[in-house]
């Protein structure tokens, strides 16, 4: 089939794109090249937000058909956390015939070159974002997030961290030339001259694992970053949220095919209830790269398991925040607030425990004690989620049972400071929405340790109160060595305690947000000028995104010949 994409149109209509996010990513400043405003959307193609709800609504109780190889079943079963089944059915895959056909296309994909590579990948990325409508109510109904975070962080923000690892993918491939000429001198005899070529040559297949509450925004990076250094990639969504992943893939291969290229370099798997293909799949000979977001007890498996392939892994870890002073009370308590509170805590990066000392703080409203420090935060919870309406847009929905069951066992571990209380949402009666759980705990007592050094996922906070300033430091040093942690947060007036912080976060290799009180928390970060995870503590092996993450997807060969 004659390719209706040139690598001429593509390199025209998305190299521009590819200069900003490779310049962007060297000095770390603030860029995107994708709307984060529902209203921008809605012109030159895209998808307006009536329109992208009618996608959506379209695709409920039909067949999700690809067109790819193998298929030996219809599988589906996704139920929206806000109540409504969703009754989509996606192909199950024959992997004995799947893995074969993936790998027939990779001689065409690796000749294209890493330019041509990337130029495919940020058109697939193009055709995602004038469909972000769609995708925001496909995040919606199957992660609980509520509309307008599904909208950014499945949308805007999910495509922003896809191109940010095409750039770096790009970046790691040309580092080499694609042809050089050596002439090494001999003295008086004629010198030795040879011709070499280097081509970046693709690992393997690659399996993506998706999460259930951030399907693109966690499984877009090591996509993008394998497609773009020419590995076919399986994507193994969650079976729970597998929409998102499976509209990707649709337009992936919608993409490929365009630009003439064979369909079958990204395929989807489905899992049938139970099944667990995806520790079938994560051994297979054919798989090289593996990438995997969700728990510690799988990610370690895999890590232990899957020694054919690379794998890159987020787990999970023991967000912290430290506690010692602050020059902005209110804003602290305000930005605390927030970050507890966004999406019911069930992000990766959510603060899980904040350590007071037990004497109190030193603020701009006068000293505080630990009881006052925790009240007040429990206040200003209340204060952000009093109304119900603005509480199911901040909070979203509980994504499973079991998140709702780790909050209710929450308040019986300590002293609660904060209830978590019910709120309906009257657009979705059977959404289980729950506000956040602070209990306070006694950071002294052994039974009170074996509550904060696990992780709780979910809306549940512990106030752990420490001896002083200097332990809570250690307290965070021996939670990141042992636990791990994605972030870490500190509030402090003290030059020397915030230079402790710090060193401790750069010997344990953690994240640090030291003194935020405004519009950014602890639990955001930016593509192309934050890192997500370090992959150096045990909650992540990987970085979202630096070079490591994406420089041992590919090899570089080498020819040379007599010049």
């Amino acid at each position: 089939m004659a390719a209706e994409l040139t690598a001429h149109q593509l390199i025209a209509k998305h190299r521009p794109t590819l200069d900003q996010a490779l310049e962007t990513i060297r000095t770390r400043a603030y860029w995107s090249p994708h709307p984060e405003h529902p209203k921008a959307y809605g012109e030159n193609g895209s998808l307006s937000l009536p329109e992208g709800k009618a996608a959506f609504d379209a695709l409920q109780g039909t067949r999700f058909d690809l067109d790819q190889p193998g298929t030996d079943d219809w599988v589906g079963g996704e139920v929206s956390p806000y109540g409504p089944e969703l009754g989509i059915t996606y192909p199950h895959p024959d992997i004995d015939t799947l893995l074969p056909a993936m790998r027939a296309g990779m001689r065409a994909w690796r000749d294209a070159g890493a330019e041509v590579r990337a130029m495919v990948c940020l058109e697939i990325l193009s055709r995602i974002s004038a469909r972000t409508h769609e995708f925001a109510h496909a995040v919606m109904h199957t992660s609980g997030q509520a509309f307008m975070m599904a909208f950014q962080a499945g949308g805007p923000h999910a495509q922003d961290r896809g191109l940010e690892a095409v750039a770096y993918a790009y970046v790691e491939q040309s580092r080499t030339p694609d042809a050089a000429e050596w002439t090494k001198p001999q003295g008086k005899r004629d010198p030795i001259a040879l011709n070499k070529r280097f081509t970046p040559v693709a690992r393997g297949i690659s399996l993506m694992i998706g999460c259930n509450t951030f399907p693109t925004w966690n499984g877009y990076p090591g996509l993008f970053a394998s497609l773009a250094t020419g590995n076919p990639v399986l994507v193994k969504p969650h079976p729970r949220a597998a929409l998102p992943l499976a509209l990707t893939v649709r337009i992936a291969r919608e993409v490929l095919a365009d630009a003439g290229f064979d369909p079958n370099l990204v395929c989807l798997a489905v899992e049938r209830p139970d099944e667990g293909i995806a520790k079938t799949l994560a051994v297979r000979p054919e798989i090289k790269l593996i990438d995997y977001t969700g728990s510690t007890s799988f990610g370690d498996w895999l890590e232990a398991n899957a020694r054919q392939a690379q794998v890159y892994t987020e787990k999970a870890g023991v967000n912290t925040v430290v506690v010692e002073s602050t020059d902005n009370y209110k804003g602290m308590l305000a930005n605390l607030a927030f970050s507890l509170s966004l999406y019911s805590g069930q992000m990766c990066t959510t603060p899980q425990n904040l350590l007071i000392p037990r004497d109190g703080i030193r603020t701009d409203a006068g000293a505080k004690s630990y009881d006052d420090v925790v009240a007040d935060l429990a206040a200003s919870v209340n204060g952000l989620l009093g109304d119900d309406a603005r509480a199911n847009g901040i909070l979203g929905a509980l994504v499973n049972p079991d998140v709702k069951s780790r909050l209710e066992a929450a308040a019986g571990l300590g002293e609660v400071a904060l209830p978590s209380r019910e709120i309906a949402n009257p657009e979705f009666p059977d959404a289980v929405v729950r506000t956040p759980v602070i209990v306070k705990l006694d950071g002294a007592k052994p039974d009170a340790e074996a509550a904060y050094l696990s992780e709780c996922f979910g809306p549940v906070s512990f106030a752990v109160a420490v001896d002083s300033a200097t332990d809570a430091v250690e307290l965070l040093r021996r939670t990141v060595r042992d636990k791990g942690a994605m972030t870490v947060g500190a509030y402090t007036t003290s030059e020397e305690i915030s230079a402790a912080v710090e060193e401790t976060c750069l010997e344990e290799c953690a994240q640090l947000s030291l003194n935020l009180t405004g519009g950014v928390y602890v639990n955001q970060t930016a593509a192309f000028s934050d890192f997500h995870g370090s992959g150096g503590n045990p909650a992540a092996n990987a970085a979202l995104c630096d070079g490591a993450f994406v420089a041992n997807r590919f090899r570089v060969v080498e020819i040379r010949k007599d010049a």
